[in-house]
């Protein structure tokens, strides 16, 4: 196995030297601790245990039990936890996960997927020697179901490691967990513990690749689909580790530090055990990811000594090196062409009603508004329970049985985000989309994201009936309002778009490559240049003629498209350049990002919170759904739950469907 960590044995390494070191460091009033922190990164695990030997052996005292003594918080528990041996110290990570109140699903999933069967025997041997009972007792004693059934799998250290492939039991494997899964009502989860539990790595990538020709979907979308809970989210690590686990690895730690506040303990575990094995790949495929070197990211979210010694774990800063590196690129690019081998099976959260009468609905709408006071959740079990061409039947009846307008009686009867929601719910997608245009771009500023937004992820049909819907609304085009509303390369891109004309059909191989050498060739061109050139082929082609440009372009300039937007364009232009790489990515995934922006942080953007979830909620909010729980840890229910209130939380939550 080639070494990828980054830390590696100190040479002319003398133990003995080095426990006297660590003893004056330890020694009188208050202690050295930058002396302590500088040793202990910069030698081995195998190096430190000698060391524990050789301060027993000289001063008669135990190193660690000195070390918990003289330090503190965090910092104390990071050196305290690089004394350990990795067996060990994945012993008592999985020890603390279990035991006491509550169990820490995610440390159980994290450690169980990732290790190779040596790392696991080696660590049901320390757990028995440390605590004297057996891991796989404490660990069935402690979970349920079919997660518990898969750590059990996981537990034996058996995976197939032989490197040896059969074709036909590839697509046998590929056709059984289809057949588990997809293809008929319910699941058998037992198959996808057999084969996602035993198989070697080699052929679980073959067996993925055939799964996906053979159903337009990837692996992670049908587990996505099938499993919910702990047990979803432990297959789901499985199949990562399969694919990268220095990718896994990545996102862990991105979401350890994101946000408010930083999940020490997933930040420690990562960072000291996987420093000797595969830390330069982790900071790669980091880096691929979130356009930042993770370096940077520990350095903006930690302090003190603490934030010394992970740097010292992590190594480097790839920010400074500015250039990609050979991993990174292969997995940019077989990230592209897994997006374009998907097809992904859109999933609503509302669907049309059954048995539905529209009569029977006016009337009761007429009811709730009528007399004093407003019944509001009847308002909102009818209108968030219907599909918008229901609704659009209940606003013609509405008016020939009642003689009323019941978006005027609605107007009048709600206030605030509650009635602004209720609207958008009752007005047509085009309409909705027009009025959303219209209020991005009214009064003094323009709500660039909104605009953005809407215009990279209609269709050119959605388009052009928002144009329509527009002229008729506000008695001038759409087309007019954005040009004198934006300027430059910007207002030329919304332009390009809003005249919904994009491509539509297959993937053109020999163009896709030329567009690719194009992009790659704009790229040394000075920046006007660039952007028009990026704007005639990204305005302009097709999502799937897209996907396969972007993955040429790694090929031709060993850089993400992502990447090179980021760092050679800015303010609206970047973004909308982004959206649109976003969006072909990864279209639900887009969307689960700007509803964790509108409501991250203090305050909610409800405008966007309200525009998303009105226009997905028929299309692929469920997806959005699975995508926001998978890159943030908390579903939209909860981030819903907790950023909101009243009538309003309730008629958004019927709109999201559930939680994940």
């Amino acid at each position: 196995m080639v070494f990828r960590g980054t830390i590696t044995g100190a040479p002319d390494f003398d133990p003995s030297a080095d426990a006297e070191t660590l003893y004056n460091a330890m020694k009188g009033i208050g202690s050295d601790k930058e002396a302590i922190l500088d040793l202990v990164t910069s030698r081995s695990n195998a190096q430190r245990q000698e060391i524990i030997a050789a301060y027993k052996s000289s001063f008669g005292k135990d190193l660690i039990d000195d070390l918990k003594y003289e330090l503190t918080g965090k910092f104390e528990r990071l050196i305290v936890s690089l004394m350990r041996t990795p067996a060990y110290h994945d012993a008592k990570e999985i020890h603390d996960a279990v035991k006491g109140a509550g169990t820490n699903e995610r440390c159980l999933i994290e450690v169980m997927a990732s290790r190779n069967n040596k790392q696991i025997h080696e660590m049901v041997a320390a757990y028995k020697d440390a605590y004297g009972s057996d891991i796989e007792d404490d660990i069935t004693a402690d979970t349920s179901g079919h997660f518990k059934k898969m750590l059990v799998a996981l537990l034996q250290g058996t995976r197939d490691e032989s490197g040896v492939v059969n074709a036909d039991l590839v697509e046998q494997d590929a056709q059984e967990l289809y057949a588990a899964g997809e293809e008929q009502w319910g699941t058998d989860e037992a198959t996808f513990i057999m084969i996602l539990g035993s198989r070697s790595v080699t052929h679980l990538h073959m067996v993925f690749d055939a799964y996906e020709k053979m159903t337009e979907l990837s692996i992670e979308d049908s587990i996505k689909n099938e499993l919910s809970g702990d047990f979803e989210r432990l297959m789901l690590a499985v199949v990562q580790c399969i694919r990268s686990v220095p990718m896994f690895f990545a996102k862990r730690l991105y979401k350890s530090m994101k946000g408010l506040g930083t999940a020490d303990n997933t930040l420690i575990r990562i960072m000291i055990s996987r420093s000797e094995i595969d830390m330069l790949d982790i900071r790669e495929c980091f880096r691929l990811r979130y356009e930042k070197s993770l370096y940077n990211m520990i350095k903006d979210d930690t302090s003190g000594d603490y934030k010394r010694t992970l740097l010292n774990l992590c190594g480097g800063d790839d920010d400074l090196a500015g250039e990609f590196f050979p991993e990174a690129a292969q997995i940019a690019y077989k990230m592209w062409e897994l997006s374009a081998m998907t097809k992904i099976q859109l999933r609503p959260t509302v669907r049309p009603a059954p048995n539905f009468d529209p009569a029977a609905d006016a009337q009761a709408l007429r009811k709730a508004m009528k007399g004093f006071g407003t019944d509001e959740d009847a308002i909102i079990d009818i209108v968030a329970q219907r599909s918008n061409a229901q609704r659009q039947e209940i606003r013609q009846t509405f008016k020939s049985l009642l003689g009323r307008d019941l978006m005027k009686d609605l107007k009048s009867e709600l206030s605030k985000n509650l009635e602004r929601l209720i609207i958008g719910l009752m007005l047509t997608p085009a309409e909705f989309d027009a009025k959303m245009m219209r209020k991005a771009m009214e009064g003094a500023g323009t709500d660039e994201h909104a605009l953005i937004e809407i215009l990279v992820t209609r269709s050119n049909e959605e388009i052009q009936a928002m144009n329509a819907a527009y002229k008729n609304a506000y008695k001038k085009t759409l087309e007019e309002a954005i040009q004198s509303d934006t300027s430059g390369h910007f207002c030329r891109i919304l332009v390009s778009l809003v005249q919904g004309a994009r491509e539509e059909g297959p993937v053109d191989v020999e163009r896709a490559n030329a567009d690719a050498q194009e992009l790659a060739d704009a790229c040394n061109a000075d920046s006007d240049d660039m952007e028009m050139k990026f704007m005639s082929i990204l305005c302009t082609r097709s999502f799937p003629h897209l996907r396969r440009v972007f993955q040429e372009f790694v090929r031709c300039t060993n850089k993400d498209i992502e990447q090179i937007i980021k760092k050679e364009m800015s303010g609206d232009v970047k973004n909308a350049f982004y959206a649109i790489v976003r969006s072909v990515k990864n279209q639900p995934s887009y969307f689960a990002d700007r509803l964790y922006k509108a409501m991250k942080g203090l305050g909610t953007d409800d405008r966007a919170l309200i525009r998303i979830m009105v226009s997905r909620c028929e299309i692929d909010l469920f997806n959005i759904r699975k995508e926001f729980k998978e890159t943030h840890d908390d579903s939209l229910h909860e981030f819903i739950q907790g950023d909101t209130s009243g009538d309003y939380r309730k008629t958004l939550l019927m709109l999201c469907g559930g939680e994940d």
